[in-house]
């Protein structure tokens, strides 16, 4: 068998219509030639995904081979696949593309620091895709890509279809990652999100073994260089608590955190688009202009109007822009050690308080359980709020034990003496269904006093189930939101959410056996 670089050399050299790092007009001017999206009335482009309108973490698998079987977390999440099976799918997809009467590739990196940027490529049949991917990576200058050698490549076919009885695979689509060929291979799923987050789990196994803390994080820093990073899951905020006209934006969704500070690892954004709106989140709203990509956003079709408030196609909308269609970003993205950080949660279970203080202890707890619910759209198949325990924030991204990064975490939160708050974007007066949103203008103001400092020492009352430290004053918030007990009309119904929610934790936690009794103490107390 030929090797896998002679064959993706052979794919790229040897097409007759190859687009290299092609500019946003003529990828625009193609994806509208093609058919394959359509233009809206505010420039941007919107396509469609099909069937799949958001991850598929069951068809993610890594090359279980020499280089990286010592290192992975093995499991449901790191799903293995042997090389032969990854050698033959990758033979089979090369031998699709060179086929193709359009091939599109894009060179840049991800990771903004110089230090420890890795160069990479994406391979596109779609021009969409190659569009996404210039907007979410970072450009090279013209004296960059000149000299540009790929270190990884993302060869992404989303119209080849897998024989899960042949390839190996557990269904049609299949992303899988080699550490060993340096290749991650898509295929099966026109969701432009797989590109994006399989580099990220790629830097999230590449990075800790520099030393470097990698995070499913967004970050700004404000007029006094205190820089702030906001963890959470998809649906939970980041993008939309990051994006604050006061403080200037570093990135909105992947961070490393080196021994000089953090750094974005993309170079654009991907912002849910679900209820945006000018008024409440304005510097999204006017950053989707031409060159953005839209994922099924909903359209007039006569007008090319949108309607963001329209679910039909998915509540997993979505809006891809590079980070200098914000006007307050910060350039390059890279800024100092977090004063501050935020663990954002969507509790449907109404019974998180809005915003508490954390100790160290609990500060490791929250983060190696991360819980959140998983909102809809996000996954195949999600249709309401599932509770969900995604360990440090991020699990379907991380390769490494998620020991590995919660002991960083812990070491760096020691160095820089940064603070942790719990701040609950999620549901309040009951639980989902029953219960309402918590209002953003709240959750902006708690964040805001949160990083002024104005939460370190005010007057709190303990939670006498999740043991929290809730304030019982925030500037520009009532008082009885605070204490989710009372806002709840049945009181003895919150209780026994409380303890349900507890004991879910307790269930969880027990995985992280190897953690320090101070850790496993700091979480909620259960009583069976």
């Amino acid at each position: 068998m030929k090797t896998l670089e002679n064959t993706l050399f052979k794919t790229i050299s040897s097409h007759k219509n190859l687009k290299q790092n092609a500019a946003v007009s003529q990828l625009v001017e193609n994806i509208l030639s093609r058919n394959e999206g359509v233009l809206t009335e505010t420039g941007a482009v919107r396509a469609t995904t099909g069937t799949y309108t958001g991850r598929s973490p069951k068809d993610k698998f890594i090359v279980k081979d020499e280089i990286c079987e010592d290192f992975i977390d093995w499991g449901p999440v790191n799903q293995a696949i042997d090389e032969e099976s990854f050698n033959k799918l990758y033979e089979k997809v090369c031998m699709y593309l060179e086929k193709k009467e359009v091939l599109y590739q894009f060179k840049g990196f991800a990771g903004a620091d110089p230090a420890y940027r890795l160069p990479i490529q994406v391979i596109n049949e779609y021009a969409w895709h190659n569009l996404f991917s210039r907007q979410l990576f970072i450009n090279p200058t013209d004296e960059e890509l000149a000299s540009h050698q790929a270190e990884f490549t993302v060869v992404s076919a989303p119209d080849f279809k897998a024989d899960p009885a042949i390839d190996g695979t557990n269904s049609e689509t299949f992303i899988i990652i080699s550490f060993k060929k340096r290749v991650v291979l898509i295929g099966g799923t026109e969701y432009a999100g797989e590109i994006k987050k399989s580099i990220f789990s790629v830097m999230n196994y590449l990075l800790p073994r520099q030393n470097i803390l990698s995070m499913h994080c967004s970050a700004n820093v404000g007029p006094e260089g205190d820089v702030a990073l906001f963890f959470g899951l998809s649906g939970t905020g980041k993008t939309t608590l990051s994006a604050d006209p006061y403080r200037r934006l570093i990135g909105d969704d992947e961070h490393g955190w080196s021994p000089n500070g953090v750094f974005n690892i993309e170079g654009g954004c991907y912002a849910k688009c679900i209820n945006l709106s000018e008024k409440k989140e304005p510097q999204i709203f006017n950053a989707i202009r031409f060159g953005s990509v839209l994922e099924n956003v909903a359209i007039d079709e006569a007008t090319r109007c949108l309607d963001y408030d329209n679910v039909s196609l998915t509540e997993n909308t979505r809006a891809a822009y590079p980070l200098d269609n914000i006007d307050n970003i910060i350039e390059p993205s890279v800024a100092g050690h977090p004063n501050t950080i935020i663990f954002l949660t969507a509790d449907a279970s109404g019974t998180l308080p809005p915003v508490s203080k954390l100790t160290k202890e609990q500060a490791m707890y929250h983060f190696l359980s991360g819980y959140t619910s998983k909102l809809a759209g996000t996954e195949r198949g999600v249709t309401e709020p599932q509770a969900t325990f995604s360990a440090c924030f991020g699990a379907p991204f991380l390769p490494l034990a998620p020991s590995t990064y919660a002991e960083m975490l812990g070491e760096k939160i020691d160095h820089h003496r940064s603070n942790v708050f719990l701040v609950n974007t999620g549901w309040t007066g009951g639980p989902y269904g029953i219960g309402t949103r918590m209002k953003l203008s709240h959750t902006r103001a708690m964040i805001h006093s949160a990083l002024e400092g104005e939460l370190n020492n005010v007057e709190t009352t303990k939670d006498t189930i999740f043991g929290l430290e809730i304030p019982l004053h925030v500037p520009g918030v009532p008082d009885d939101v605070l204490v989710p007990k009372t806002t709840w009309e049945d009181k003895n119904a919150y209780t026994a959410a409380a303890q349900s929610l507890a004991m879910k934790f307790h269930e969880n936690f027990a995985k992280f056996s190897q953690a320090s009794n101070a850790i496993k103490q700091a979480g909620p107390i259960y009583k069976a």
